[in-house]
């Protein structure tokens, strides 16, 4: 039977997990599950030993798919000692990966691998870190406790991988203690201006000194009010420390390549946004879009935008320009536009570089065979450097067919997928090059080749990236050039949409969406048009903050960012949805009257325009009842309402209806509000008004993640709202005659509208972009 949700968390706390961190364990269904696993092969009346318990989760929690049955050897060898701290487990994982897909181990590689039996004597450690900080004494007693040490360790770790880290870190702390003594007043003393020189100038001097940075950490906390606030309090390297980062991989060439790029770019923050010009972008490219030019113009940096333009099956020229206007919408300038192909000969020089480095390989392996996290390893990947050489050259020249042949990288993936393409045919001419090229290159090849082509400083992307950073260093690293750094930040998610390109092609395909800009999707042409204003989309974004988890937010949190931005942007207007007339028995005047109205009530120094006051008027449907209810406040045969801004209270005279018993009209007589008792409300009306068209939406899908077989198992076509939509004739005043495209207005007590690009002589067609937030019937 199976164990119960409290008897796997009573487990999971005696690996030593906290009571906090084994509940939420528990409710991750697959890695508690794993841990069971794991603890079945745990004799009932065995003891951990200290610490023992927490490598057995470390173990379940970085296992991968296709490793996993080998979970029962790993506990073994972790039960008898063999694999006794963290650094021993990782390492056994990593093996797994590469040589552990088959059912049998070599153990005597598998031990030697993981250090098995290796001890490290505190002498060993001794010795090793004396020559280090010998080797940096002379920065070390210069900038004393403000020397960042974390250098020191990892080159001590590199020497002596399997030495224990707590007694290598106490050696490092007693030998810098005897070297500098205790910290005095000045080491607790901030840096003196002398010391503030240009930010390159600072950089190429540490590095040189082979002095380190505090981390930084990768997380913002979220509530800013703008980008610009925002990025001010994340904490990324500066340019030049790019070794200081977590995960980083230094090489005995980095300290060259940092100095060189230093020079190149006077250590100035370079950023870039890198979409794929295959589809328009939605609401969680804005949230990169402001990341990325956001973090460069706080920094006084640049960003590119570059076109991942790899795949010219699915690349049209309505996305290029598409993702530049919304680019450009958003308020960002890119420093640069560039292309993937503007580097396609380097990018092949480079993968000619890495076969003769053996370091890549031609494959004949189809795509169905590579699928999955167990394919069979490739039969191709020993064959001789000269072979592949000429392969990839037959590629090249279109000797090969389509999909007979890829060019794949010799790495395992985070993820645990083994040897990443870098290369496949297509005989399809390109966009740019044209037919120049028939191979073009993947992402996995392409994207950090790119960044340091041009300098990147900080290669930032979104949470899913984060398994492909390993390959981004290991590339860089392979071919002894620039490598910058990856940050990886959550993705956006809103919830009742989706965003997938070929979802959203299906919904026009299927006419559920007239478009890709159809104002109930999240792409940013389709919140253009709804009447979004950028602003409030990248005040959003610097909510959303800049942190690691992976964030699923309500359309109204976006709703509220453009309500706060409209309510002082957007002008006021009076307009009736569903007009009932009215007609003044007693009007007060010979002519119809024209009135001054101010655009912003609270703020006269924002204009103002003119309306119309005459014998009939129109007033909202909803605003009159026959027989209301107990506590309706609006008009009624024996209840007064006043008319916004008319300076007049209307009563009931006479109700007239068809034949049919409908309402089509109301007699009321005025007085002035001045002279008679304050009503209870105050409506919107319109006189001589102008018949718009208004089109009001609501959400396009009934459940919030409508791509959740659980919650819509007949998939997210049928969780579609066929009422979403609604089209209308209604009545504004004369102010809304003469309008453009993407003007905006409030429509008193109704919400917020966006005039739409169909609008054109002779009909004014408007769109709700939110309602308001006020109680129906409360004057805004």
């Amino acid at each position: 039977m199976a164990a119960s949700s409290e008897e796997r968390i009573t487990k999971l706390k005696s690996l030593g997990l906290s009571d906090q961190k084994a509940k939420e364990t528990e409710k991750n269904a697959a890695l508690s599950k794993t841990i069971m696993t794991a603890l079945s092969f745990v004799p009932t009346d065995h003891d951990f030993y200290e610490g023992e318990g927490l490598l057995i989760y470390q173990t379940c929690t970085k296992i991968k798919h296709q490793t996993m049955h080998h979970l029962e050897f790993l506990m073994k060898n972790i039960l008898q000692r063999k694999l006794d701290s963290g650094i021993r487990v990782d390492a056994a994982l990593e093996f797994l990966l590469a040589n552990g897909t088959t059912k049998s181990i070599n153990v005597e590689d598998f031990e030697k691998a993981c250090g098995v039996g290796v001890m490290v004597t505190p002498e060993e450690i001794d010795q090793v870190v004396d020559a280090v900080i010998t080797r940096n004494k002379g920065a070390i007693i210069a900038q004393r406790y403000r020397f960042n040490f974390g250098k020191l360790l990892s080159e001590i770790r590199g020497q002596l991988r399997w030495a224990d880290g707590k007694t290598m870190k106490n050696e490092v702390d007693v030998q810098i203690f005897d070297l500098l003594g205790p910290k005095t007043d000045a080491d607790f003393a901030p840096s003196s201006k002398s010391e503030k020189k240009s930010k390159g100038e600072k950089v190429v001097h540490q590095i040189n000194n082979n002095t380190l940075y505090d981390l930084h950490s990768e997380s913002a906390s979220d509530g800013a009010k703008s980008i610009s606030e925002l990025m001010k309090s994340v904490h990324f390297h500066a340019p030049g420390d790019n070794h200081k980062t977590d995960g980083y991989v230094v090489t005995n060439k980095t300290n060259t390549l940092l100095i060189e790029h230093l020079k190149r770019t006077g250590g100035f923050v370079r950023t870039r946004f890198p979409p794929e010009p295959n589809g328009i972008l939605h609401i969680g490219h804005a949230k990169a879009i402001n990341i990325n030019f956001g973090y460069a113009n706080t920094k006084n940096g640049i960003c590119f935008l570059r076109y991942d333009d790899t795949n010219p099956e699915k690349e049209e020229e309505k996305f290029f320009i598409g993702i530049k206007d919304m680019v450009e919408w958003l308020g960002y300038k890119p420093y640069q536009i560039t292309h993937s192909s503007d580097y396609f000969q380097q990018l092949y020089e480079w993968a000619v570089l890495l076969i003769k480095k053996g370091l890549a390989y031609v494959c004949h392996q189809t795509a169905d065979e590579m699928k999955g996290f167990n394919p069979e390893p490739s039969k191709w990947r020993n064959r001789p450097i000269e072979e592949n050489v000429q392969l990839f050259e037959d590629m090249k020249i279109g000797k090969i067919n389509e999909g007979a042949a890829t060019l794949r990288m010799k790495l395992t993936l985070e993820e645990g997928k083994m040897d990443p393409v870098a290369y496949r045919i297509k005989f399809i001419p390109h966009h740019r090059t044209g037919s120049d090229w028939c191979i073009y290159p993947t992402y996995d090849y392409t994207h950090c080749l790119c960044d340091s082509i041009e300098d990147i400083t900080h290669s930032l992307c979104t949470k899913e990236f984060q398994s492909r950073r390993s390959s981004y260093y290991w590339l860089c690293n392979a071919l002894d050039i620039y490598c910058p750094v990856q940050w990886e930040y959550g993705r956006l998610n809103v919830n009742y949409t989706v965003v997938s390109k070929r979802k959203i092609a299906k919904l026009i395909t299927e006419g559920i969406v007239e478009d890709w800009d159809d104002p109930r999707l999240f792409t940013l042409t389709a919140l253009r048009r709804r009447g979004f204003p950028s602003e409030a989309i990248n005040n959003f974004c610097a909510q959303m903050g800049v942190t690691a988890a992976q964030s699923s937010v309500d359309p109204s949190a976006l709703e509220a960012s453009v309500r706060d931005m409209l309510n002082v942007t957007a002008p006021r207007a009076l307009v009736v949805l569903e007009p009932l007339k009215v007609t003044i028995s007693n009007f007060p005047h010979k002519e119809p009257l024209k009135m001054s109205v101010l655009n912003f009530p609270n703020n006269p120094e924002k204009g103002s325009h003119n309306i119309w006051f005459d014998r009939v008027l129109y007033i909202e449907r909803s605003d009159f009842e026959e027989y209301p209810l107990k506590g309706y406040r609006r008009l009624t045969p024996t209840q007064s309402v006043g008319l916004r801004y008319a300076g007049f209270v209307i009563k009931v005279e006479e109700v007239i209806k068809n034949q049919n018993g409908t309402l089509k009209e109301l007699i009321c007589v005025c007085d002035s509000s001045e002279a008679t008792e304050k009503p209870q409300a105050f409506i919107q009306w319109v006189s001589q008004p102008t018949e718009i068209e208004v089109r009001l939406y609501e959400k396009l899908f009934k459940h919030k993640n409508p791509e959740d077989v659980n919650e819509v198992p007949g998939g997210f076509l049928n969780d579609c709202n066929l009422d979403s939509m609604k089209i209308i004739a209604a009545y504004a005043d004369a102010s809304i005659k003469n309008v453009t495209p993407y003007d905006k207005y409030q429509f008193e007590r109704i919400g917020y509208f966006s005039v739409d690009p169909d609008t054109r002589e002779g009909l004014v067609v408007v769109k709700r972009t939110v309602t308001l937030k006020e109680d129906a019937g409360k004057i805004k």
